[in-house]
């Protein structure tokens, strides 16, 4: 199997993109990422932003996208924004709060709805996991609910390091919804350490990297950072190192 490519989530270094987002994505590129997962557009058009991602060698691995960006009149912009900057995957990183097992049910119901509009595009759609995907509603867990109920082009977005946090192991997940892992958020968790970089926490990483790449279909790794022990693009940099010395 061809190794997985490496992205970086901006929400990583989002201060620096505030600050001075062409030059954040060239510092990205020059640590050897080999593609980027926006989370905002920082004021710039697809086709400004397509220019500096062909400038600097770098792919479109992903965007956070709001859901309301996905819905009626919106989704044709968001398809057209999307096809300039080569993006196949528009995620939505988080649902409006839901209560019960219904209102999980109408995520997914609305999460394949989207897909089915995007397949002619040859774009998906997928959903981000934070922690209450991991409790129980109504003697389910919400992740279930969605991903027991939405077609297999609806992406599975995978974030270890929240999922871990939540209670949850990644492998079950991984091993329950084969082929839907498509891209993967490498966060990693430790219960000392809310700072740790890749390595240093409580994720068994070489089990995930073994069902990424043998069961889950993915196709890119991206690494996520929210806490600092270092600069965001220091710690960006080791996440990097650590993984290219686990052989990814």
């Amino acid at each position: 199997m061809a190794r997985i490519p490496v992205a970086l989530q901006l929400y990583s270094v989002r201060d620096d993109c505030e600050r001075d987002f062409p030059a954040t994505l060239k510092a990205v590129a020059k640590i050897g990422y080999a593609g980027v997962e926006f989370a905002g557009y920082y004021g710039f058009s697809a086709e400004e932003l397509r220019k500096m991602l062909d400038e600097l060698g770098l792919e479109t691995a992903g965007s956070h996208t709001p859901l309301e960006t996905l819905l009626e009149d919106e989704l044709e912009r968001t398809i057209e924004f999307n096809q300039i900057l080569g993006n196949r995957f528009l995620i939505v990183p988080i649902a409006p709060e839901r209560k019960s097992r219904a209102d999980w049910l109408e995520v997914a119901k609305i999460l394949n709805e989207i897909a089915k509009k995007l397949g002619p595009h040859k774009m998906n759609t997928g959903y981000h996991n934070h922690f209450d995907e991991f409790k129980a509603v109504e003697g389910e867990l919400a992740w279930d609910i969605i991903f027991g109920n939405t077609k297999l082009e609806v992406v599975m977005q995978f974030d270890i390091g929240n999922a871990v946090q939540a209670g949850a192991d990644a492998a079950p997940f991984l091993e329950k919804y084969p082929g839907r892992a498509l891209t993967v958020h490498l966060k990693e968790y430790s219960k000392t350490n809310d700072k740790a970089l890749i390595g240093e926490g409580d994720v068994p990483w070489q089990e995930v990297f073994r069902l990424c790449e043998s069961m889950a279909g993915t196709r890119w790794y991206i690494v996520e950072q929210e806490r600092y022990a270092y600069s965001p693009l220091e710690c960006a940099d080791r996440n990097l190192r650590a993984l290219r010395e686990m052989g990814r």
